[in-house]
C-alpha cells in the first residue's frame, strides 16, 4: 500500500503522550492491510473527556466521557472516517486492566478502525467473546511485538 492510497491524519497527538504520530498511523495501516483496506482517509483526533463526551452525547446519545467514538461516512473498502480517542479514558483503563498506556491507546486505535470496516460487538459480557474483540486482541499483539515498533 503507497502513502498516496490511504491517507492518515494524526490530530492532537501531543495529548496522547504514550503514542507518536508513527505510532498512530503504524496501526491505522496495520488495520487497513489486514482487512485489504487499499485506500480511504482515516483521521485521528485524541480528545479531552469534556469534548468526547459532547460527542457521545451528541452523536450516540449516551451520557459522559467514553474511551474512542468511530464514523465511517463512506465504503467500508475505502473508508473516510473520523476516529476520536480520549487519553484521559484510556489512561483509567490501563490502570484498570493492568497494562502501559501506549498498548492501550493502540487498543484503541485498532478498535476504533475495526469498527470503521464494518466490525461490530456487543455490549456486556459477550463483548470478550466477539469475533471483533478477538481480532482487535490479534492485531494488537502484532502491533506490540518487539522489532515492530519504530
Amino acid at each position: 500500500m503507497t502513502a498516496s492510497e490511504l491517507v492518515v491524519h494524526v490530530n492532537r497527538v501531543e495529548s496522547a503522550a504514550a503514542v507518536s504520530h508513527d505510532d498512530v498511523v503504524r496501526a491505522v495501516r496495520a488495520v487497513a492491510d489486514a482487512e485489504a483496506v487499499k485506500s480511504g482517509e482515516i483521521s485521528i483526533t485524541f480528545l479531552d473527556p469534556l469534548a468526547i463526551a459532547a460527542l457521545n452525547e451528541a452523536h450516540l446519545e449516551r451520557q459522559g466521557p467514553t474511551d474512542v467514538i468511530a464514523f465511517n461516512l463512506a465504503e467500508l473498502s475505502a473508508p473516510l472516517a473520523d476516529i476520536y480517542i480520549c487519553p484521559a479514558i484510556a489512561r483509567q483503563s490501563a490502570t484498570e486492566y493492568g497494562v502501559d498506556l501506549r498498548e492501550e491507546l493502540l487498543r484503541l486505535i485498532v478498535h476504533g478502525m475495526l469498527h470503521v470496516v464494518g466490525y461490530d460487538h456487543p455490549e456486556g459480557e459477550g463483548r470478550l467473546e466477539s469475533e471483533m474483540y478477538r481480532r482487535q486482541e490479534d492485531l494488537l499483539g502484532e502491533l506490540m511485538q518487539p522489532g515492530e515498533q519504530e
